[in-house]
This record gives C-alpha cells, structure tokens and sequence, in this order.
C-alpha cells in the first residue's frame, strides 16, 4: 500500500478491555482514504468491536484511535459520527417513517431546508437503485429486505461522510439479492471513492470487496493485506479462510 496516500484512519497501539476480558490488543494498523477495509474473522474474533472504536462507540482502554489525524476521544461524539456513515445488518430503519424521511432524518437534523433534503433524498435513491417517485413515499414494511438494505445505505451516505462503516450489512440476505447488492456497493464505493471498513465473516464476500483483508483473530489483527497477499499468507487462520473458499469454490483460485 503505498504511503503517500492520505489517512482516514489509524489504530496506534490499541487495546479494549471489558472488565477483566481483552477484546482487541495491541491494534497498530492504518486505513488510506478511498479503500475498502474488509475486517474477515470469525463469530467473536474482535472485527465489530474493532469498527466500534471508529466512531468511539468504544473508547480504547490503552492507545490512541485517530481519525483524520484526531483522536476519537478528542471529537464532540456527535460530529464524529455524523463524519461517519454507519450500515448494520439489521438496517434500523424507523418504521413509522417513510423512505424519504428515514434518509433524510440526519440532513434535517442538521439543519437543511426541506427542499435541499429532498433534493438529497431523490440523488440517494437513484444513487442505490431506488426510483424516488416510486418508493420515497412508501414505508419500510412496503420493501423487500434488498431494498431496505439499499435505503440503509442511503441514509448512511445522506450527509456526504468521507468513512463509511458496515457490520455485515449483507448477512441476513438471500444469496442471489447478497451478490447484487455486494456489486452494487463495489461500484458505489468505487464512483464515491468512499473510505469503507466493512466487516464480515464471508470469505467470499472479503474477495468480492476488498481492496485490503485484515484478518482477526481473538483480537489480534494476524493479516493485513491486498487479496493477492492474503491469499499466500502462512497464517494458519488464513490458511483456513482460503480453505473454505476453495471448498466453496472448486478450481476457481
């Protein structure tokens, strides 16, 4: 990864504990503007707990978390996570408001003129695949789970955040909707030149996205590394990856 590119991110000996137990230790790693971090491990390996230091959902028990070269503890909280778009598995749409109203909740608690906010609003539906005279007036019990998942994303992206994190947005989908919406974001990420750490226990899914893997592991970082890279790794936790992937996909690596 070359090292003139500017940081969005950077984990300086970072350790969190809670209570007596380690959750992630000594994270030394840094993330470039416009990338797409896949953070890949197992069920508990520390990859949320890692995206949570992020946007300070977490504070580090020892170390610094920087983004845009500050400290997460030095931001107000709320204008750290407004820099910072947030997607989850479970969406978290408000269901008693629209499609147009759930996107653009933080625009409006911003402060934007409503005809500013549905100007945004329409962009961001057509941006993710959404026809805005056809879904903005619809709620989200009216949606499949793809199209809730597109609206997650666009309510994410409502007031321009240079990082985007993901917690395994795609996991609850079937597989068919999963692909279209994984190449859909690769495109997305690509044409808004977005930061993106994105986190997930899918191999597969890692592949399609990443310009960079980091692999966890009981809440080390074992790899960081470019597909390619991964892909040689003697780590044994990525030896075991790979495995699975092959078995997934015979004769295809």
């Amino acid at each position: 990864m070359p090292t003139n590119r500017e940081i969005a991110v950077e984990f300086d000996n970072v350790t969190f504990n809670r209570g007596d137990r380690s959750m992630v230790a000594n994270l030394n790693f840094t993330i470039y503007q416009g990338e797409a971090l896949i953070l890949l491990g197992r069920s508990g390996s520390g990859k949320t707990t890692t995206m949570k230091l992020i946007n300070n959902l977490f504070t580090p028990t020892q170390g610094k978390v920087r983004v845009q070269g500050r400290s997460t503890t030095d931001w107000n909280p709320i204008k750290l996570r407004r820099q910072i778009g947030y997607v989850i598995q479970e969406i978290g749409l408000f269901p008693h408001f629209t499609i147009a109203r759930n996107v653009g909740l933080v625009p409006a608690l911003e402060g934007w003129k409503p005809k500013q906010i549905k100007t945004r609003v329409y962009e961001l539906l057509q941006l993710v695949g959404l026809d805005p005279a056809q879904f903005s007036d619809r709620y989200p019990h009216e949606l499949s789970g793809g199209q809730r998942q597109r609206v997650g994303v666009a309510r994410a992206l409502a007031i321009d955040p240079p990082i985007l994190l993901m917690d395994e947005p795609f996991g609850a989908l079937d597989p068919i909707t999963r692909l279209e919406l994984q190449q859909e974001f690769r495109r997305l990420q690509q044409e808004l030149n977005k930061t993106v750490v994105f986190v997930t226990h899918d191999i597969q899914e890692a592949f399609v996205l990443a310009s960079r893997i980091g692999l966890m592991d009981t809440g080390r970082l074992a790899v960081l590394g470019t597909p390619q890279e991964f892909m040689h790794s003697p780590e044994p936790e990525a030896v075991s990856f790979m495995q699975c992937l092959r078995l997934a996909a015979p004769g295809s690596l």
